[in-house]
């Protein structure tokens, strides 16, 4: 099939090893994969701020780079993402009355798909070790993301993707099903908040003893690997705190051409 990537734009811009690691996942099960050169901001950040006029031409935006390309199923390393798509874009069209990007808007996310969520409804994968050659021998502390949990739906695609990885161990933190704080423009709002709440995350995972923490989305592990660099800063005589790891990346890494965790990076919580 033909594989759009929606690489999104905190990826795109601040870990491209993501976009990466998930091209070489969709081209290790014989994809051939494009990137529609036109593809920006989804607009959630204006949208969940109330700025519904001034995401009227980002979603427009996103609708035509999309429709420029011909492609099978669009697929993104990002549950929140996916979900604005769904969600909030002929929402958007609607609201500037715009019937026809609305209806263009949903044909576009009728196609677009969060990466586990595309390898398990249509690529059929149960065993990431056996069908894609998975490697990761560390003990990882699985952090599932309120937009992929609540308005994706993606139950437990993600967990069971990382539990057959070859190597790897997978726990859940007390209160795993709980938001790490981030929620984009709510923890500029709301820092007390947002801090609280990111406090307790990381607390948990560290309880876990696990050497990463991993999710699908690169926003909420951003936000925990800094609770955790901050940790890490405050108490050294702790030792090593979890690294953050992008599930795209895990699912990349292959005893032939492993993903290596960095001592250093380990003990700073960096997004890898």
């Amino acid at each position: 099939m033909r594989i759009a990537l929606f690489a999104t734009c905190i990826v795109d811009a601040m870990y491209p090893e993501v976009a990466r690691a998930t091209v070489s996942i969709l081209e290790r099960l014989g994809h051939e994969v494009i990137f529609p050169a036109g593809q920006a901001c989804c607009g959630q950040m204006h949208i969940n701020s109330g700025k519904f006029k001034q995401a009227y031409p980002v979603v427009e935006n996103h609708v035509r780079a999309f429709e420029a390309e011909s492609w099978d199923y669009a697929v993104a390393p990002s549950g929140s993402c996916v979900a604005s798509l769904g969600h909030q874009h002929p929402m958007i069209a609607e609201y500037n009355n715009d019937d026809e990007l609305s209806k263009r808007a949903t044909d576009i996310a009728g196609r677009t798909m969060e990466l586990a969520q595309f390898l398990t409804d249509v690529e059929g994968i149960t065993d990431a070790a056996e069908q894609l050659g998975s490697y990761f021998p560390y003990k990882i502390a699985y952090h599932p993301s309120c937009h992929g949990m609540r308005l994706l739906r993606l139950g437990d695609r993600q967990q069971r993707l990382l539990e057959t990885v070859e190597g790897a161990t997978v726990v859940k933190a007390d209160n795993w099903d709980s938001c790490c704080g981030f929620g984009g423009t709510f923890s500029v709002k709301n820092p007390q908040v947002s801090s609280a709440m990111l406090s307790d995350k990381v607390d948990a995972i560290i309880g876990t003893g696990a050497q990463v923490c991993s999710g699908g989305d690169a926003s909420c592990l951003m936000h925990i690997g800094g609770g955790l660099s901050r940790t890490s800063e405050l108490l050294p005589a702790q030792g090593s705190v979890p690294a953050t790891v992008h599930l795209a990346r895990i699912l990349a890494s292959t005893k032939e051409n492993p993903l290596v965790l960095d001592e250093e990076l380990v003990s700073g919580g960096a997004l890898r």
